[in-house]
């Protein structure tokens, strides 16, 4: 895990411990890649993403990794109460015991004590009363004096339910009516999470994982802030990215704006607007606490890779899908997924430490989503080892691989002159830590895109370039 600053790469030792390695996509149980498994065919650094799964009832357990979805309502248990405090032990009252002799020695009375009388203490009285009055009066003077005699209301001149512009209130307003509940039904059951209107079209964008377990036979609907549902069909998802398409009757929806997620910083205040716990039209704000922080998440062969906005806006269970907003009231990300406290089954509610994916992926994926159905995954072609604990991403050996080629042949890696066993240290010039961050760096480019690879080989490093290719989708 990764907390890089603009211009910096993350070391290994910023890395988070075990309460911020990254997970599955939903409370399912996850079942860990066999250590050769990241191959170029079926993993996103080195080829084609495994296929989807078949959709299961969200109540698992996730032991694989910290982040979990905010995707449905789930159960949270309540923690025991402590003990209540026990009654102090009584004490026994004492018994007389001593000698008869002692019962009958006298005590000489108590001494007559002095004061000054009845007339004295009256006198006391009235000087304190008179002194009391005075102060009284001279302290309420001074306070009618200053106040004009009674409190200050100010009265708010025109609508009193406007607030300033980039004031959260202001976001909300706008935004509110642009967002909605996303409800999946299934013969096993149900969920909900978030989702916000895209176009004018009545695309919604929302999370594969939020609707994955509407499967073949199953529903998905809508509910506006207003109250009122509608019927959605799912045009398109990929598990990659963590993404879905739903459509809707347009009639009356105002989609919201987009910004650029590339020109976000660390420090900046974002509001989350989504149905936590199933509780629609809730706003959160906090601010941007990290940038490009590696989540992995899902199923292996079927998992989410994301360059991730680490927010501590308050987010749950439920937001999954929702959009996070910079101060403009501008989506720059969608929220994804949520660190996990270690040792913890389930996601007991925020803790500070939320994930979105960026919304310059979204707006590229979503757009492939609306018309194919499908999203491209840019790949180098190599495959990975997972078993490597040093620095930066190594290459399999060939004897590691299945298909006895570590490097797809004719590939980018290969027309470029990785080789097997080479290890990759930067990505355009930016440190690797590991090859979930190797990953996840190159899906947040584009097919196309240009890239330079450093490796280390027998001891020295070279510097690759080559262009990113779209994987075979299988």
């Amino acid at each position: 895990m990764s907390s890089p600053h603009p211009g910096e790469e993350p070391r290994p030792q910023d890395a988070p411990t075990e309460p911020t390695r990254p997970v599955p996509a939903t409370p399912e149980q996850r079942a860990m890649p066999s250590a050769h498994e990241q191959s170029a065919g079926d993993q996103p650094a080195g080829g084609q993403p495994g296929g989807a799964q078949p959709a299961t009832q969200h109540t698992e357990p996730l032991p694989r990794s910290p982040y979990l979805p905010f995707d449905s309502l789930g159960g949270h248990g309540q923690a025991p109460g402590q003990a209540g405090w026990g009654a102090p032990s009584p004490q026994p009252y004492a018994t007389d015991h001593q000698p008869h002799a002692q019962q009958h020695l006298s005590t000489p009375p108590p001494a007559r004590r002095r004061g000054p009388g009845w007339g004295g203490a009256i006198a006391l009285a009235l000087a304190a009363a008179l002194v009391a009055g005075g102060l009284g009066g001279l302290v309420g003077g001074v306070t009618a004096d200053d106040t004009g005699g009674g409190p200050t209301i100010v009265q708010r001149d025109g609508d009193t339910a406007q607030r300033p512009d980039g004031s959260v209130a202001s976001i909300a307003a706008d935004a509110v009516p642009s967002v909605v509940t996303v409800r999946v039904r299934a013969a096993g059951g149900g969920g909900t999470g978030s989702g916000w209107v895209y176009d004018d079209s009545g695309h919604i964008v929302t999370n594969n994982h939020v609707v994955e377990g509407a499967g073949s036979g199953g529903s998905v609907s809508i509910e506006l802030s207003d109250g009122s549902r509608r019927d959605a069909k799912v045009v398109g998802k990929d598990s990659s990215y963590d993404l879905a398409v739903l459509e809707v009757d347009p009639k009356g929806l105002e989609p919201l704006a987009i910004g650029r997620s590339s020109e976000v910083v660390v420090g900046d205040e974002v509001v989350a607007v989504g149905s936590p716990l199933g509780l629609g039209s809730t706003v959160t704000a906090g601010i941007v606490s990290a940038l490009e922080r590696p989540v992995t998440a899902g199923e292996a062969g079927d998992e989410s890779f994301i360059s991730a906005i680490q927010t501590d806006a308050a987010i749950n269970p439920g937001n999954s899908g929702g959009p996070l907003l910079n101060g403009d009231g501008d989506v720059i990300g969608v929220n994804s997924a949520i660190a996990q406290v270690p040792g913890q089954q389930q996601a007991s509610g925020s803790i500070g430490v939320g994930f979105a994916i960026p919304s310059d992926v979204v707006v590229r994926t979503v757009d492939q989503l609306i018309a194919t159905g499908t999203a491209q995954h840019p790949i180098i072609g190599v495959s990975l080892d997972r078993r490597w604990d040093g620095e930066g991403a190594k290459v399999l050996e060939d004897s590691d691989v299945d298909s006895g080629r570590a490097v797809i042949p004719d590939g980018p890696a290969d027309n470029a002159g990785v080789e097997p066993g080479d290890v990759i240290t930067e990505l355009d010039g930016r440190r690797i830590t590991d090859l979930d961050q190797l990953i996840t760096r190159i899906r947040a480019k584009a097919v196309g895109d240009k890239v330079t690879l450093t490796i280390q080989r027998d001891g020295k490093q070279q510097d690759l370039s080559m262009t990113l290719e779209a994987a075979e989708e299988k």
